[in-house]
């Protein structure tokens, strides 16, 4: 069993950053590739950016590719997720998911999951 917390998210203007955090416990951390994703109001959960077990590999949706960063800390046990440039269409609570598979993009090949954190953007 893996435990995922989520936190670093709030309001802000368009332009603005945020910064993510997921705190993981339980099981070995670098057991995992970590995901994050995101879900609107009305909106199917979307893939947002995923990082393998050694931080050495990192995928992006093309709609953050260029202003999200993803890092994992495996000392610390915490994946992170640098928003920059944010846009209101960036408005959505944000998860992340821990899998013990290769690298993915599709939610349900995921197995923990944080309760997620609010990201506001306003215009």
């Amino acid at each position: 069993q893996v435990q995922l917390v989520e936190s670093g998210g709030g309001l802000v203007q368009a332009g603005g950053s945020l910064r993510l955090s997921c705190a993981a416990s339980g099981r070995t951390f670098s057991n995992y590739m970590m995901g994050w994703f995101r879900q609107a109001p009305g909106k199917e959960r979307e893939f947002v950016a995923a990082i393998n077990w050694s931080g050495g590999s990192t995928y992006y949706a093309d709609s953050v590719k260029g202003r999200f960063t993803i890092s994992r800390d495996n000392a610390k046990n915490t994946v992170y997720l640098q928003m920059n440039s944010l846009k209101p269409e960036d408005t959505a609570v944000y998860y992340c998911a821990a899998s013990p598979l290769g690298v993915s993009t599709h939610p349900y090949e995921y197995q923990y999951w944080g309760q997620g954190t609010q990201v506001t953007v306003s215009s």
